[in-house]
């Protein structure tokens, strides 16, 4: 297997002011593989952020809050096709 990835690492710049580092990523098994989750919290957060877009414009921090937490929605899918490829390189 060679040492380098076939995925690019993106790079998150930084993470939203209000989102809660502690408990802001849940880990769920789904059968029988690890998948990395935003928490209830964070997601409570940014469809809040995406009704109020819809009825009204968000401010320039609401909108840099929702395209934050879509970054790291975005980066929980990348690891975790990494992690469903990986285990299913491994299958025999």
């Amino acid at each position: 297997m060679p040492s380098h990835s076939i995925y690019p690492l993106p790079k998150l710049q930084h993470l939203p002011a209000s989102l809660p580092l502690d408990g802001a990523v849940r880990l769920e098994l789904q059968n029988g593989l690890p998948v990395l989750r935003a928490s209830t919290a964070v997601q409570r957060r940014s469809t809040s952020l995406l009704r109020k877009q819809q009825e009204t414009a968000l401010s320039l921090e609401e909108t840099d809050e929702l395209d934050r937490c879509e970054e790291i929605d975005d980066y929980l899918s990348f690891l975790n096709r990494i992690v469903w490829d990986l285990l299913q390189s491994q299958q025999p």
